[in-house]
């Protein structure tokens, strides 16, 4: 598992040849791949976030919460190409390009499937799943926004490629072991409380020495 050292040195190293968003700028610059973003729900206000606490149901998969420490390394996520595809890293991410979300702190993808959620009613279950960035097609998520680019400042929506369900918060709370956290699931509405924007983000940049980055780069 990374450390919150070797995170932040990776983040400070990549800063420096990319660039850095935050919460209190205003960009319409493009979301590329390869940055490493945190994700806000802009309903509930809390990042998207994981841990190594599993569920105590369901599938039984590392669990997936919605996070209000806005400082917390377990929500940082990297932007990859769909399951068994490639994008060059810092190539913007279109409306409507399929993405997977690698969990930086424990390299499992962002992931759902047809358990149902651990609180909420008639929702479905999201969870972090795989390995080094290796997972399957469960992992892949639709991304639906208004223009041609997903771009920094933008709401947008996920929506999960093998079950066409969106990615949201409940607003159902835990108690322990991960008391306070709100619980994350999909739904079948494309409505409130779907919409999420970058809060924070170290974005990549194209270089000409880059190649295309697959399941294999990570």
């Amino acid at each position: 598992m990374w450390t919150k050292s070797v995170l932040a040195l990776l983040l400070c190293l990549e800063t420096a040849r990319a660039g850095w968003f935050s919460d209190n700028d205003s960009s319409d610059d493009p979301v590329t791949c390869g940055s490493v973003v945190k994700l806000l729900n802009s309903n509930y206000k809390v990042r998207l976030h994981s841990h190594e606490v599993k569920y105590g149901s369901g599938s039984g998969q590392q669990s997936v919460t919605g996070m209000k420490d806005s400082d917390d390394v377990n929500s940082h996520w990297q932007i990859l190409s769909e399951n068994d595809g490639k994008c060059e890293r810092g190539a913007p991410i279109k409306c409507g390009d399929t993405i997977r979300l690698m969990h930086m702190t424990t390299k499992c993808l962002l992931h759902s499937h047809h358990f149902n959620a651990p609180l909420s009613r008639g929702n479905q279950e999201v969870s972090c799943f795989g390995s080094e960035g290796e997972g399957d097609t469960g992992d892949n998520w639709k991304v639906i926004c208004g223009g041609d680019i997903w771009t920094e400042d933008e709401e947008v929506k996920f929506k999960h490629a093998d079950t066409s369900q969106y990615l949201a918060i409940s607003g159902q709370i835990y108690s322990r072991p991960i008391n306070g956290q709100m619980e994350v699931c999909a739904i079948s509405s494309s409505g409130y409380p779907s919409n999420w924007r970058v809060a924070e983000g170290v974005y990549m940049t194209r270089s000409k020495d880059e190649q295309p980055l697959g399941k294999d780069e990570f």
